[in-house]
């Protein structure tokens, strides 16, 4: 994972960040991510994300479930332990029915849960940088990554311009890991320096 330069605004209004996610959508900066202490209606289009194709995973998972059951059982009570069960033939869909129910909405809704939280980067043991304390308490925090044609100043100049209350420029991971926020603290040192 690199390590990056990012230029951090804090605002303290949702009605002053949307303009401000605007602006910096516009300005060319490289928007890397918006946090919220709550969910905010309509920062997802603000942001220019696409709608997800969860519900496209959730059929295919439902399928996969669906399948699953009907060979499963059609397997067993066709060929691997043919038993009669009075004098019912080995193959009894409407018996097969609420089996194969249960097991497309297991295979749904736990391929769905799991497809969440691949997206959103919140599987157990995934970290992030945290760019400031009070971004999941009353903040609105927004992250510009710099790269080495960027003017920290200018950069600066222009958060204040769309209201940001708190500037700082951070060094921090880009990505996600896995593991335990020891490397908050070396982030500390690094930060330190800059």
């Amino acid at each position: 994972m690199a390590i990056k330069k990012f230029a951090v605004g804090c605002y303290d209004d949702e009605a002053v960040l949307f303009p401000a996610v605007e602006k910096v959508r516009n300005s060319g900066y490289k928007l890397h991510d918006v946090y919220t202490p709550f969910p905010v209606h309509g920062l997802d289009k603000a942001l220019g994300h696409k709608d997800t194709d969860l519900h496209v995973a959730g059929f295919i998972y439902g399928i996969t479930g669906t399948s699953t059951a009907l060979g499963f059982m059609s397997w067993i009570f066709t060929s691997n332990w043919p038993t009669n069960f009075g004098g019912k033939p080995h193959f009894a869909l409407p018996a097969f029915i609420p089996i194969t129910f249960e097991t497309t909405v297991l295979f749904a809704a736990v391929g769905m849960v799991l497809t969440f939280c691949y997206l959103n980067q919140i599987m157990p043991g995934v970290k992030k940088h945290v760019f400031h304390p009070r971004q999941s308490d009353d903040l609105f925090v927004v992250a510009l990554e710099l790269n080495e044609h960027t003017s920290e100043q200018e950069v600066k100049d222009f958060l204040k311009s769309t209201g940001a209350q708190e500037i700082s420029i951070q060094m921090a991971e880009s990505e996600w890991w896995y593991g335990r926020f020891d490397k908050e603290e070396e982030y500390e040192k690094l930060n330190a320096a800059v």
